[in-house]
């Protein structure tokens, strides 16, 4: 991730939670807060009720993987807190990749000049 942070401090997590905007799918939610700095900052949390440590941090790194794909599209300035909920247990990359843009839709943070290239 090239232009982005990560969020560690569990201070940072509840100042976007309390301040932040969300939006939510089946798989995951999203809360948003503009930080107003020049970069992003994204933070990946993922319950015990998710799974055991192997199931989590396979979600977490599908998560991270699909935003670092996409990293190009989304908005700067921004502090981005991914909640994973119960049902992403089992799910597929393609899956992630579908619920972190679809959220990034909602919330109007993915650039409006940018399209995904199928050449």
């Amino acid at each position: 991730m090239k232009f982005t942070e990560s969020l560690k401090k569990n201070s940072d997590f509840q100042n976007i939670y309390r301040e932040g905007k969300s939006y939510a799918n089946r798989f995951l939610v999203m809360y948003v807060l503009e930080n107003g700095t020049g970069y992003s900052r994204i933070g990946i949390s993922v319950s015990k009720k998710v799974g055991n440590s192997v199931i989590r941090h396979r979600v977490k790194r599908l998560v991270k993987e699909a935003y670092r794909l996409h990293e190009d599209m989304f908005c700067s300035g921004l502090d981005i807190a991914v909640i994973a909920r119960t049902s992403a247990k089992g799910f597929s990359y393609g899956e992630a990749e579908s619920a972190l843009l679809h959220l990034g839709g909602l919330h109007h943070i993915i650039k409006k000049h940018q399209h995904k290239e199928d050449t």
